[in-house]
């Protein structure tokens, strides 16, 4: 029974058939194709590895790679200059914050915007007494 259903499968992947392109308002043939269900099935599966390998050759042989995260293809001395730039550029903002700050509190003092200054309010470490 498995060698009819093979047999069977065979004939139908072999079966011809005509695809007719036809010009609507004359009805003339443009083109006819006689095509079989093998070979449309040959015919879409090398497109598939015409385009993968057409993909993969791109990557790998252009410079698109270095562009790819997943791939893996980064420089690892471009990778330890982006980590420092990235420790660089935050250091450069903290040190922005704390130059604003400075000069708010700065202004706020030559303004005589700020009223006594409270020394209680300061945590100050505890000296430790070491007499005892």
């Amino acid at each position: 029974m498995a060698r009819l259903e093979a047999n069977n499968t065979l004939k139908r992947l072999r079966n011809r058939y005509q695809l007719v392109v036809m010009n609507e308002d004359t009805y003339e043939e443009v083109v006819k194709f006689r095509l079989s269900r093998l070979s449309v099935y040959i015919a879409l599966s090398s497109i598939f590895v015409l385009l993968t390998i057409l993909t993969v050759a791109l990557i790998v042989f252009t410079p698109i790679k270095y562009y790819l995260p997943g791939v893996g293809y980064g420089d690892a001395r471009q990778v330890r200059e982006f980590k420092q730039l990235k420790i660089r550029t935050d250091s450069l903002e903290n040190a922005m914050k704390f130059k604003q700050q400075y000069m708010d509190n700065l202004k706020k003092v030559l303004e005589g915007k700020v009223s006594s200054l409270d020394t209680t309010k300061l945590d100050l470490p505890k000296e430790e007494n070491t007499s005892e």
